[in-house]
């Protein structure tokens, strides 16, 4: 009877044990794991572009007046010194007002009234000149009957000379006074449409980017007319971070994407400009930017987009054929360091790490792990260094 009974305590007591181990026995976690993997990686700055055709050309009014309607569109080739691209013809004198009139009605008169005042002053200076003459020769008659003296003589001769220079003087009064009068009539005149047209032929052998004015119109001297240029020669402007840009040089490779096609096109960095400008950003942030110029490597690439397109370019800092390499979300800090969860047997174990170059979807790793090694991406932080987890893959 008692041995029945201290089999039934002991049964009690390991059922009792297994309750309390069961719930003590630590709770696995599940996670979800990826693996450390060799491949090529690539280091890049990214921004959107726009493309530009490399040379432009600015077609402007070469006279004001009157621009007959530009009927050359974008696209049609212009050779050059043949193509007119556009007529300007003389343009119309404005109307007059009866204000306006008035006043140059009243200039024609005063300038009217100018030329008849000089003209008398002409001859009076005509009729003082034909006495200075005749009184020096009377004075000259004298002189030699010896009448009168030296003095006498010199004065009549520079009267003489005075009166010459008065009537010249009243000679140049009369010409501009006329020269006046003209000047006022021509104000007053109609309208006149009379002139020769102006051709505008192209400068260059090209095709027209835009068209900057299509109707008929009054232009004055220097208004835009017509964009040319050459769509074979683009290249694309990126403005990057002041930041990006000491990092970026000239002849660095640069993929372009998301252009509208299936594959990336290959350029080259051509020029780091050497100064920057300041941008806001959409989140209305004040940014310091610079340009950056890129030519594409194949003609055949740039042919496939237009004057103005938008893309994205990826300039290559850095670049491997072979690395071994894993997702940063698998990556944590460690003190300074970096660090990863590996998964063995069920558990997993914190491995420090040495990185080397990153991106932003990968992580070159230069030591503390093998190709191959289960990891866990997005560790919680609630994960502990020999946990029991259940593995998911990515």
């Amino acid at each position: 009877m008692r041995l029945l009974k201290n089999k039934n305590l002991i049964a009690s007591l390991l059922v009792v044990a297994a309750i309390v181990a069961a719930a003590l026995w630590p709770e696995s976690m599940e996670v979800t794991v990826t693996h450390a993997e060799r491949g090529p990686m690539l280091v890049t700055v990214d921004e959107d572009g726009e493309t530009r055709v490399r040379d432009r050309f600015l077609v402007t009014a070469p006279v004001s007046g009157r621009v007959q309607r530009i009927e050359i569109e974008p696209g049609d080739t212009v050779a050059r010194g043949k193509t007119v691209l556009a007529r300007i013809a003389p343009a119309e004198s404005p109307l007059l007002d009866p204000r306006t009139r008035s006043e140059l009605q009243a200039a024609v008169e005063a300038a009217t009234a100018a030329v008849g005042q000089a003209r008398a002053e002409r001859q009076r200076a005509a009729t003082a000149l034909d006495r200075a003459r005749s009184t020096l020769r009377r004075q000259q008659e004298l002189m030699k009957a010896g009448a009168i003296a030296a003095d006498a003589l010199e004065a009549a001769e520079t009267a003489l000379a005075t009166a010459e220079d008065g009537l010249r003087a009243a000679e140049f009064t009369e010409r501009r006074t006329e020269y006046e009068l003209q000047l006022a009539r021509a104000r007053l005149s109609a309208p006149s449409s009379s002139g020769r047209s102006v051709d505008v032929l192209a400068p260059v052998d090209g095709t027209v980017l835009k068209r900057l004015r299509e109707s008929e119109g009054v232009v004055p001297v220097g208004e835009p007319l017509l964009e040319l240029g050459e769509p074979e020669r683009k290249e694309i402007v990126a403005d990057l971070l002041s930041t990006d840009a000491v990092r970026v040089s000239p002849g660095a490779e640069v993929l372009i994407e998301q252009w509208g096609g299936s594959h990336a096109l290959h350029g080259k960095v051509r020029r780091v400009e050497p100064s920057g400008f300041m941008k806001v950003s959409a989140l209305g942030v004040e940014e310091q930017r610079v340009n950056v110029i890129v030519d594409f490597v194949s003609l055949a690439d740039a042919a496939r987009l237009g004057d103005g397109y938008r893309v994205e370019v990826r300039v290559v800092l850095w670049k491997a054929d072979d690395v071994l390499k894993v997702p940063v979300g698998a990556l944590f800090r460690q003190g300074e360091g970096w660090a990863v969860f590996v998964v063995e047997e069920g558990h997993v174990r914190r491995q420090a790490v040495q990185l080397g170059q990153r991106n932003e979807n990968e992580g070159q790793i230069t030591a503390g792990l093998e190709a191959g090694a289960t990891i866990v991406l997005h560790p919680p932080d609630t994960l502990m260094d020999g946990a029991r987890v259940n593995v998911k893959e990515s």
